[in-house]
């Protein structure tokens, strides 16, 4: 795969809340990646930055608003199919309101250190953890429908 000419389709967000050793993810119920487990997020509305589209996503999908947003890092997708992401991953210090489930989403707590990365997207194992142990990336995946076909992960 060559990178350096590649432009996405679809430029979204992921922000994953941490709170008290805890992560926030939900398990998405429909869209790409229906039934796995992951962040809040989704895609950019016209002339919205990826900050203020995080929270608004995560308000829609929880009931509740990410405090304290901190851009860990960018995850560029490949599809076979031609599906092409560009994703910028928040982490946010906290959160005001109490998650509740939506038509989008049903909200899982877990332990930082029980994450359930094997209903994950398999490219979150690479660079989660890292994340939620504070550092910042940048990662390159290409995938055919759920199988990650190669990965690329620099840390920073």
């Amino acid at each position: 795969m060559d990178w350096t000419n590649w432009t996405p389709r679809i430029i979204a967000n992921l922000c994953f809340i941490v709170k008290d050793g805890l992560v926030l993810l939900i398990r998405k119920k429909r869209g790409l990646g229906a039934g796995k487990i992951n962040g809040p997020g989704g895609k950019l509305d016209p002339g919205e930055t990826a900050h203020d589209s995080a929270v608004r996503e995560v308000q829609e999908e929880l009931g509740v608003t990410p405090l304290a947003l901190e851009n860990r890092g960018v995850l560029y997708f490949q599809f076979v199919d031609g599906l092409s992401l560009h994703v910028t991953v928040f982490i946010a210090d906290g959160l005001m309101g109490e998650p509740v489930e939506t038509a989008e989403a049903i909200p899982l707590w877990f332990p930082i250190g029980a994450v359930p990365y094997g209903e994950m997207w398999e490219d979150d194992q690479h660079w989660l953890p890292q994340v939620l142990a504070g550092k910042s990336f940048d990662g390159w995946f290409e995938f055919d429908g759920d199988k990650m076909l190669s990965k690329r992960v620099e840390f920073r």
